[in-house]
C-alpha cells in the first residue's frame, strides 16, 4: 500500500515585520540578520491569531465537504499550546466541521512533533486503509523583545492530508530517529517564553544531523547520490544550510551537487518571509521546494531532516507522486507580498500582547475582521472562536 501526503496547505498571519527594520531599530547590522540567518521578513500574529485559527486556516484551504467526512484522525502537532488539558486538535475538529466519529489529539517534542505525527498517521491508514488523517503543525514562535532570540521569530501552519494513493509524495519505510536527553531549548510552564543555550543547541543541531544521516546511510545502504533533495528543520535558514554543507558529498558530479543547492535555495524561500514556525519549519520548506523547485519530477526520492529540541531527530524519505504540481499552489509568494507590514511599535505591542481578563475570566478582542478563523473573548476562562464571516 502506497501512503503519504494527499493534500498539503499553508496559513499564516496577516502582518509582516521586516527585518530590516528590525535591525535599524535594535542597532544591529542589517546583513547579520539578512545574510547571517538568511532571513528577511517574520509573521506577527494579533492576540485574536492564535495556533488553533491559523491550523484551521491551513487546513479550510485544501479540504473538501468530502475530506471532512472522510477524515477520522486530528493530530495537531505544537509547542505553543492554548491549554494543559484539552487538545488544540479538539478545537480544530470542531471548527472544521469533521464529522464526529474521529480521534483529536495534540502532539508535542519540540518541533519534532509533526514527524512523530506523520508517523502515527501512517501507521493508522496502514491498519485501515480507507481512513484519511489530518496532521496539522501550528506554532508561534516567540523568544521576547531585544533578546538574541527575536530575529527567529515567527507564525505559521502547516496542514497534511495523509492517505493511501496520496496525489503530492508518498512515503517511504526508512525512518531513523535518534533521542538523547540535553537541555538546548526548554520552555517551562511558568514561562510564556524559551530559554535557550543558543551555541548549545547549534551544536546539538547539527550532530543530530550528523549521527543519524551516517546511521540511515548505513542502514539503508544509499547516500546523498539517491536524492534530488535535501529538506531540513528550519529553526533559521542560515543554520539549515551549515546542515547541507556537513553532508554534503564532494565526490558527486558537479551538476547533481548544483541541483542539491538549487533545491536547497527554493526550500528555504517561505521561511525567509515567514520566519521560525517550530513543529511547521521542516513543512514548509518541504511546500517551499515542492512549489518552486524546477527541476523535480515523478519518481525523484526527497529526503528530510526532523529535529526538535530537547532532543529528538529523525530522518526519512518521500517519493514525488506524478501530477504532485497539481495539488500546490503557484502564487503563494505573491500572497506572502500582500501582508501587512508593522511598525516596530505596533509589532511589539500586538505580538506579545496578553489578555487581560477580569474577576470572572472574561476578556473581548476586536481587529480580526481580515482572518479566516479568530479567537473572539475568552468567557469564564473558556476560549471562543468562530469562522470569520466576509463581507458580499
Amino acid at each position: 500500500m502506497t501512503i503519504g501526503i494527499d493534500k498539503i496547505g499553508f496559513a499564516t498571519s496577516n502582518y509582516v515585520l521586516k527585518l530590516d527594520d528590525l535591525a535599524e531599530k535594535r542597532g544591529i547590522d542589517p546583513e547579520k540578520l539578512s545574510k547571517g540567518l538568511l532571513l528577511k521578513e517574520l509573521s506577527i500574529a494579533p492576540i485574536t491569531e492564535d495556533i488553533i485559527t491559523l491550523g484551521a486556516s491551513a487546513a479550510e484551504s485544501i479540504l473538501s465537504e468530502k475530506d471532512k467526512q472522510e477524515i477520522d484522525m486530528v493530530i495537531v502537532a505544537t509547542e505553543s499550546g492554548t491549554d494543559q488539558s484539552k487538545a488544540a486538535a479538539v478545537f480544530i475538529h470542531g471548527l472544521l466541521g469533521i464529522q464526529p466519529f474521529a480521534r483529536s489529539f495534540e502532539i508535542k517534542e519540540a518541533c519534532y512533533g509533526a514527524t512523530a505525527a506523520l508517523d502515527y498517521a501512517k501507521l493508522h491508514v496502514k491498519q485501515y486503509p480507507q481512513s484519511k488523517v489530518l496532521v496539522i503543525a501550528s506554532d508561534i514562535a516567540k523568544y521576547g523583545a531585544h533578546t538574541p532570540g527575536e530575529p527567529t521569530q515567527g507564525a505559521g501552519s502547516i496542514a497534511m492530508l495523509i492517505s493511501q494513493n496520496p496525489r503530492i509524495l508518498s512515503f517511504n519505510e526508512d525512518n531513523v530517529a535518534q533521542t538523547r536527553d540535553v537541555m538546548d531549548f526548554w520552555r517551562p510552564n511558568y514561562s510564556t517564553t524559551p530559554f535557550v543555550n543558543g551555541i548549545y543547541s547549534t551544536q546539538q543541531y547539527l550532530d543530530s544531523l550528523k549521527s543519524t544521516w551516517a546511521e540511515y546511510q548505513q542502514r539503508h545502504k544509499v547516500s546523498l547520490k539517491d536524492f534530488a533533495a535535501y529538506c531540513f528543520h528550519l529553526p533559521y535558514p542560515k543554520l539549515a544550510l551549515k546542515g547541507m554543507k556537513k553532508i554534503m558529498d564532494k565526490t558527486l558530479p558537479e551538476d547533481q551537487q548544483q541541483i542539491l543547492k538549487d533545491n536547497f535555495d527554493k526550500s528555504i524561500l517561505y521561511s525567509q518571509k515567514v520566519g521560525n514556525i517550530y513543529t511547521g519549519s521542516l513543512f514548509l520548506g518541504l511546500l517551499s521546494l515542492l512549489e518552486n523547485s524546477d527541476n523535480l519530477k515523478a519518481g525523484d526520492k526527497i529526503v528530510l531532516f526532523s529535529y526538535g529540541s530537547g532532543a529528538v531527530a529523525e530522518i526519512f524519505s518521500a517519493n514525488v507522486v506524478d501530477g504532485y504540481e497539481q495539488q500546490l499552489s503557484t502564487t503563494r509568494l505573491q500572497e506572502l507580498d500582500q501582508r501587512l507590514p508593522v511598525s516596530i511599535p505596533d509589532y511589539e505591542q500586538m505580538f506579545f500582547e496578553e489578555a487581560q481578563l477580569d474577576e470572572n475570566g472574561n476578556a473581548y478582542f476586536s481587529g480580526y475582521e481580515n482572518q479566516v478563523y479568530a479567537l473572539t473573548e475568552i468567557a469564564e476562562h473558556q476560549r471562543k472562536y468562530i469562522k470569520v464571516e466576509k463581507p458580499l
